[in-house]
């Protein structure tokens, strides 16, 4: 016979409650039998106790099952935690949670921001405060603090939905631009409420991706469209000075180098492009995905040398060079590692659906990509582009986007009010000088399914 470990108070209420249950069930003649072959007497319990303790086993059976689906889920998450440690390289075990360099977004995300009425499209960084833009297909602008996971307030302005949006500009005069559907882009100034200061038109279709062009003479700025071109416009007068033609299909995005010398370029043409930004010259057309490129990124100095060993080169390039490495994410599921020359050296594989959007770790050592199948996954450069992590159901639709919080500014900096190259660089990108300076394990995604997510330490 099983031994009770039950106190004799414990087992007077479990009397209690089964009594109360039988009797709520109508079993009379078990109650009966229940007292007697227990010995208890004829009045153990009154209608009153029969009351209390109504409902009682249920609410304790409904808990059990409760706490039993509770034990299963964080039996199957240290699984997974399990498997990120025998994947793990004896360096990343060693310094995990003390490197900013070795950091990586996990679940649960720090916050989730719901707002929007339609799919979230884009997300960028202000690169000072801890204020984070999200794009929608319900024509708005939010604005949030990422901090706090709060909604600071909403920009209207585009009649259709909004594709993408960008900070840039110098220290003492950051803007925002975003492009839409209706065939703008607008400036916003968030010195001042946020107005919208310019809207530059030029583009005959769809307008896809916008990014600010760093540079030392002054802010440009690159859009990419439906209509099949590049158009680089002037900050300051809305002017467009420079139309680029060469892809054969919808441009689906443009990003510019670290120090704006180049821009890359992708779309439906199943194909990503390498122009000069000064001149416009096509320097290399990248060929090998089978299906739309979605997206597409330069690699940060601080990769070089995990893709020249992955490229087979002896020496990483200098980390002065901007374009040395680029990465490529299509519909046909893959992610494709370049140099600029358009030769491939790697596809990863890994993804179910397609791939939307690619970010660089500051770092270098890894790559991070989000896709349709709703996941984030993590590539280890430095072991031959390994798919060392994923974050499965980030989102509960497709993941459209993401973004790198950029690097912490200098106190000093802050008060010296000189503008560099670095103060004007793009979302995420570490400035050359001291390359893991300031790291902020901070990223930003956004879905179909109407939120924005903070992934942090």
């Amino acid at each position: 016979m099983a031994t009770i470990v039950l106190t004799p108070r414990q087992k007077d209420e479990l009397h209690k409650s089964i009594l109360a249950y039988l009797s709520a069930s109508g079993l009379v003649d078990t109650c009966a039998s229940f007292k007697e072959e227990l010995g208890l007497a004829e009045d153990f319990v009154d209608d009153a106790t029969l009351k209390k303790y109504e409902g009682l086993l249920e609410k304790k059976w409904t808990s059990v099952v409760r706490l039993q689906k509770k034990i299963m889920d964080l039996e199957a998450r240290n699984s997974q935690l399990q498997a990120e440690i025998d994947s793990a390289t004896p360096t990343s075990m060693t310094r995990k949670n003390v490197d900013p360099a070795s950091w990586l977004p996990r679940s649960p995300a720090r916050h989730n921001m719901v707002g929007h009425r339609n799919p979230v499209t884009a997300v960028a960084f202000h690169p000072v405060f801890s204020v984070l833009a999200s794009a929608s297909e319900d024509s708005t602008i939010k604005l949030w603090d990422w901090e706090l996971g709060e909604l600071e307030r909403t920009i209207k302005g585009h009649t259709k939905p909004v594709q993408d949006v960008d900070f840039g500009g110098p220290r003492n005069g950051i803007l925002l631009a975003s492009c839409s559907s209706d065939l703008t882009i607008k400036l916003w100034d968030p010195s001042n409420e946020y107005k919208n200061i310019r809207t530059l038109t030029g583009h005959d279709h769809s307008v896809s991706a916008v990014r600010f062009i760093p540079s030392a003479s002054g802010q440009n700025l690159v859009s990419a469209s439906r209509d099949k071109t590049l158009k680089v416009w002037e900050v300051a007068t809305g002017y467009c000075v420079r139309t680029i033609q060469g892809h054969a299909d919808w441009i689906r995005d443009v990003v510019p180098s670290f120090d704006g010398r180049w821009l890359l370029s992708s779309g439906n043409d199943q194909t990503a492009r390498l122009w000069d930004a000064s001149n416009s010259d096509h320097k290399a057309t990248l060929v090998g995905h089978e299906h739309v490129i979605e997206c597409c990124v330069f690699a940060p100095p601080t990769a070089y040398p995990y893709l020249a060993q992955m490229a087979g080169i002896s020496k990483p390039p200098p980390s002065s060079s901007s374009a040395e490495f680029i990465a490529t994410g299509s519909r046909d599921k893959t992610i494709r590692l370049w140099d600029t020359r358009g030769t491939l050296f790697k596809t990863l594989t890994g993804h179910d659906n397609w791939v939307r959007a690619l970010v660089f770790h500051p770092g270098g050592k890894y790559l991070l990509s989000v896709s349709d199948d709703k996941s984030i996954r993590c590539w280890d450069l430095s072991q031959e582009g390994r798919c060392v992590k994923t974050v499965d159901d980030a989102h509960g639709h497709f993941v459209n986007c993401i973004r790198w919080a950029p690097p912490q500014i200098k106190e000093d900096s802050q008060r010296a009010g000189t503008e560099t190259n670095g103060d004007r660089r793009p979302n995420g990108v570490i400035k050359k000088e001291d390359p893991l300076a300031g790291i902020r394990c901070v990223i930003a995604t956004g879905s179909v399914d109407l939120s924005v997510k903070i992934w942090a330490s």
